[in-house]
């Protein structure tokens, strides 16, 4: 048990070196994916703009078909109920025909049900209605228009409801999505991830021998009787054995040239002396 524990943390040590040798490679594809997320996000997401309006539902007694009850400021429950009849009324599709004719949108009754939101305000009477569009102005309109329709179409469905305007809506100054810092930083951890996965991934799956360290520790009663030398790694050094044979091959071809040079001169003299003699 205590072996398995020392070879765990030997791994997991061995394993955080591996990564922190490959920093540079982490960093990189992280400053790549950050890159790319952002670029996508800028010149292809569509940026979205949300334009809201509050409306206070303000009832002492109402009546919904055969069923009456009454309602204070503080029956806090009962307002909330009464804000998710008054959200369910707003997407109905009477309602929502008569916004898109009211406001000459080129959408359908599904598109339109699609860009709007409503809920309570805090668990209060006050409840808001989120419009988001591709173009602030008209997620601007939207948003008046169905403060102006729904306190009308309201009356005519729930009997002595009383809904009133609290804030209308305003153009939006600024886009509601995409979030450019939130894109790039989702895409800077996901490189960052990816890369360090695949790092660790090919560090599992070698299957070669680096040091003779692992078989004195894999193999413990097998003896170790010689290792290798790594001829790349020592020529990166100081010249290893390529440094050695060219200056084996330097010195050898000196002393041939040498050799031969001084064998060309006794050639040379012989011939000399012969000629003399001659």
């Amino acid at each position: 048990m205590t072996d398995n524990k020392e070879n765990l943390e030997i791994d997991l040590r061995e394993l955080f070196g591996v990564l922190l040798h490959r920093a540079w490679l982490i960093a990189l594809v992280a400053v790549i994916g950050a890159a790319l997320v952002f670029a996508y996000t800028y010149f292809i997401v569509v940026p979205l703009y949300q334009s809201s309006t509050l409306l206070y539902v303000n009832n002492t007694g109402i009546n919904i078909g055969s069923s009456s009850f009454s309602i204070s400021s503080g029956e806090l429950t009962a307002a909330q109920k009464l804000v998710d009849t008054y959200v369910v009324i707003l997407k109905s599709r009477a309602a929502l025909n008569e916004v898109i004719e009211e406001a000459e949108l080129p959408y359908t009754y599904e598109e339109l049900r699609n860009m709007i939101s409503a809920a309570a305000v805090n668990s209060t009477e006050v409840f808001e209605v989120v419009v988001t569009s591709k173009s602030p102005t008209e997620a601007e309109k939207i948003a008046n228009t169905i403060a102006a329709v729904l306190p009308d179409k309201i009356s005519d469905i729930v009997n002595g409801s009383d809904v009133r305007i609290v804030d209308y809506a305003v153009v939006p100054s600024h886009r509601h999505s995409p979030s450019y810092t939130r894109n790039t930083a989702i895409g800077f951890l996901l490189g960052a991830v990816l890369a360090a996965a695949i790092v660790v991934l090919t560090y599992l799956l070698d299957e070669n021998i680096h040091s003779e360290d692992y078989l004195s520790q894999s193999f413990p009663d097998i003896p170790l009787l010689s290792v290798i030398p790594d001829m790349h790694a020592s020529r990166q050094r100081s010249g290893g054995y390529y440094g050695y044979g060219y200056g084996y091959g330097y010195g050898y071809g000196a002393t041939s040239r040498k050799h031969h040079s001084q064998s060309g001169s006794s050639d040379s003299s012989g011939g000399s002396s012969g000629a003399a003699s001659a």
